[in-house]
């Protein structure tokens, strides 16, 4: 059976929820990931490459000035058609990170649907208008639907009679290995300690003024940025001698730079953008081994919060006592042994293990209601 993914991000920007997922997946399935697609010169078409993990990336080609069908919804369907048509995708199921993407998908008649919802994405800057309307849609057609954390699940658990709370996982055997790292990248190997570290998208929920405010009141102290620029103006960034933004790093790296670290950070602001998340980051710099501090962000206060293991700050303020305590502690083993009993059942395999046996279960129900029905999209 095949697993076709409709996404809006693209594979190889940031390794996260859809990437440990879908690998995990293609062990079983044949998965085709479909991106957003981009303008080109040739006929509409579509690329494919198979990475590492052997998941099917796709990008559908839309040819640049074609003005004879101004319908790009319709023209992107005809794509994904070529595409089943050439890989002989027959038996399917459709698996949703993108609610704009029932806009093209409407003709296709999968044995399931899953909606993997990560994100509250009407929040978030340059959101389609019609967005909403399409996860309504979304909703009615879905036949089981995820979500990335407890406050996403709250807010979305009665649009649907079967909705399953996943936040965050992690992949611990991978961030575990900054305990025991000593070698430094070249490009943080020169910057002093204390060093308060951050990877992650930099968007319009990273709390600019947080990182000014702070860097400003504590000038020895050395903050490290890693990950791309998005949707904001780079210039609005603080620019200081003690604010280092060393930019995206791949995921194999990651525990690297982290194991250079004395204080890693979650530094989002509270806004719109940031009310339903549940950053993947947190287990990870736990797995780290680095004393983290946040922003009261709700899936971070509660449980990480609440049981002890995360710093949570509301001000600058407050982020510079709990970094100077946090600093001055003489031993960390007692923290870190609360880290680690509270992370032991947190991993992707378990995670990913769960859906699967859902999606099992619905599909075997499914499949018995669609002997009788045919591939629309012949």
């Amino acid at each position: 059976m095949d697993l076709v993914c409709f996404s809006h991000l693209r594979w190889n920007f940031v390794y996260q929820r859809p990437q440990h997922l879908l690998t995990r997946f293609a062990n079983y399935y044949r998965v085709f990931y479909v991106e957003e697609y981009i303008y080109s010169d040739g006929e509409d078409g579509y690329s494919l490459s198979v990475n590492s993990d052997n998941v099917n990336v796709i990008i559908p080609h839309l040819k640049s000035g074609d003005i004879e069908n101004v319908d790009i919804n319709e023209r992107i369907a005809n794509i994904i058609c070529q595409l089943f048509k050439a890989e002989q995708i027959e038996d399917y199921l459709f698996w949703y990170y993108t609610p704009m993407a029932v806009l093209y998908s409407r003709r296709f008649n999968p044995s399931l649907i899953v909606y993997d919802c990560m994100d509250e994405l009407s929040a978030f800057s340059f959101a389609p208008a019609s967005l909403k309307d399409a996860e309504q849609e979304l909703f009615l057609k879905a036949d089981v639907v995820f979500t990335g954390g407890v406050s996403l699940y709250n807010a979305k658990k009665a649009k649907h009679p079967k909705v399953f709370c996943f936040p965050s996982s992690i992949d611990k055997e991978h961030f575990s290995k900054a305990r025991n790292n000593h070698n430094q990248p070249d490009d943080q190997m020169s910057i002093p300690h204390p060093r308060f570290g951050f990877f992650g998208v930099i968007d319009e929920r990273f709390d600019i003024d947080l990182i000014r405010d702070v860097s400003a009141i504590k000038p020895d102290w050395h903050f490290i940025i890693l990950g791309p620029v998005v949707k904001i103006d780079p210039a609005t960034l603080p620019i200081k001698e003690n604010i280092h933004y060393l930019g995206s790093k791949n995921y194999e790296e990651l525990p690297l730079y982290i194991s250079g670290w004395d204080v890693a950070m979650i530094p989002f602001a509270i806004n719109a953008s940031t009310k339903f998340i549940s950053p993947t980051k947190t287990p990870e710099y736990l797995a780290a081994g680095v004393p983290v501090i946040s922003t009261a962000i709700q899936d971070v206060v509660d449980p990480y919060g609440l049981n002890k293991t995360v710093n949570i700050i509301r001000s600058a303020k407050e982020f510079v006592d709990k970094a100077t305590a946090v600093l001055h502690e003489p031993s960390r083993a007692e923290w870190l042994s609360k880290v680690d009993v509270f992370l032991k059942n947190n991993s992707w395999n378990n995670t990913w293990q769960e859906m699967n046996e859902i999606i099992d279960e619905e599909l075997f129900a499914a499949k018995a209601n669609l002997t009788d029905k045919t591939k629309q999209y012949v």
